[in-house]
């Protein structure tokens, strides 16, 4: 029922990894090199400096003939010119912070410069991409390059004298810009603190056809699965799959296929026939999916779909559910989904000391904290 976390491992090559998941599926990936991410970033800048330039001509159009006015702030005109500058100031912020979390947060993980390079964001440890690790890796970014930048260009407009203070700002810079060349998985410091690497993500030829439920094939015919063979796996497993079935190699498939049926209680696919297995699976539970979110069930995976099938065998009040937050709900979620039975005891007796019960045996640990994590994510939401 718990998803333990995918495990990187380092593989053939310099740039070649292997993420292992909980069903034992290995599945291949490519670090971005460092000079594609230079290319990326590079992009994306330009991207950013015309929209500030753009945005900036608009506002000084908006604000028409009142510059002459702008001595006056107590005026009409000052107080007009004054509002144009916050809205200046606001949207600079936005260019510089929000364009890299709208994109990066989006279903790609990928900002338009990324796009055009052919990479992504992933998490390290194969999970997904969350809202904490985007952010955390973007907001570091002022402090690795903007930051720098900015007292850079202060002591260079203040006569350029290059004193101790500029000289230590631009080696903050370059220690920040380079950090990609000393570790193995390139990775900037955004990167390690928000436990993100930058991966290739090519376009194979099933491209087209992933976008939308695929007409039926041979495959589908010869492959049917029915409400309970399907119901173990959710939208999460089903990106994953996709992914397998994009990059279209032989391990993986064998090793997918075989965790399905392990999961479904069906005999693997033998001589080949791994890939019509899988895209006969993904096809279908693609349809039961969506026909499950036009009634309004959704189901994100298969933690989310475990829990939605436990009856609450222990019950919380309101007073035990308010002694916890949002980041604790999000760390329970973790533990479950790692399921280490040490860390389970642990947060257990931690959390019946804080509310005063006794804590249960170590049979009932699990469905313990499962049930209070269930009822203090409903009370928060």
């Amino acid at each position: 029922m718990s998803s333990l976390p995918l495990r990187p491992g380092r593989a053939a090559g310099d740039r070649e990894r292997v993420l292992v998941t909980p069903e034992g599926i290995a599945l291949p990936l490519t670090l971005a090199s460092r000079g594609t991410r230079f290319g990326a970033l590079a992009l994306d800048l330009t991207i950013i400096g015309f929209l500030i330039v753009a945005t900036t001509l608009f506002l000084i159009y908006l604000a028409g003939g009142t510059l002459s006015g702008i001595e006056n702030d107590s005026s009409a005109v000052g107080r007009a010119l004054q509002f144009f500058a916050v809205l200046w100031i606001a949207a600079m912020f936005l260019f510089r912070n929000a364009y890299f979390l709208f994109f990066e947060l989006g279903p790609r993980g990928a900002t338009l410069g990324k796009r055009m390079t052919g990479i992504r964001i992933a998490a390290r440890d194969g999970g997904r991409l969350s809202a904490e690790m985007v952010i955390a890796r973007n907001l570091l970014r002022d402090i690795e390059l903007f930051l720098p930048l900015v007292f850079i260009a202060g002591a260079s407009g203040e006569g350029g004298d290059m004193g101790a203070a500029s000289l230590a700002a631009v080696a903050w810079f370059l220690i920040f810009a380079l950090f990609p060349c000393f570790n193995r998985d390139r990775l900037r410091a955004g990167d390690l603190i928000a436990g993100t690497w930058v991966v290739e993500a090519p376009k194979q030829k099933l491209e087209a056809t992933m976008s939308v439920v695929a007409a039926p094939s041979p495959s589908d015919h010869a492959y049917k699965f029915g409400e309970a063979e399907l119901a173990p796996y959710g939208e999460y497993e089903l990106q994953t799959l996709e992914r397998v079935l994009r990059e279209g190699r032989g391990e993986a498939l064998t090793s997918v296929a075989e965790a399905i049926c392990g999961k479904i209680g069906w005999s693997p696919p033998t001589g080949g026939h791994e890939r019509a297995f899988l895209e006969a699976y993904y096809t279908q539970l693609r349809a039961h999916l969506e026909t499950g979110m036009r009634f309004g069930t959704r189901k994100a995976d298969k933690f989310e779909a475990g829990l939605a099938q436990q009856p609450p065998s222990i019950r919380f009040t309101s007073a035990e559910l308010a002694v916890y937050g949002e980041p604790q709900l999000h760390s329970l979620e973790r533990v479950l989904r790692e399921g280490e039975p040490e860390t389970i005891r642990t947060v257990v007796e931690a959390i019946a000391r804080k509310i005063g019960r006794t804590p249960p045996d170590p049979a009932g640990q699990r469905a313990f904290l499962e049930a209070y994590y269930t009822q203090l994510r409903a009370r928060l939401r």
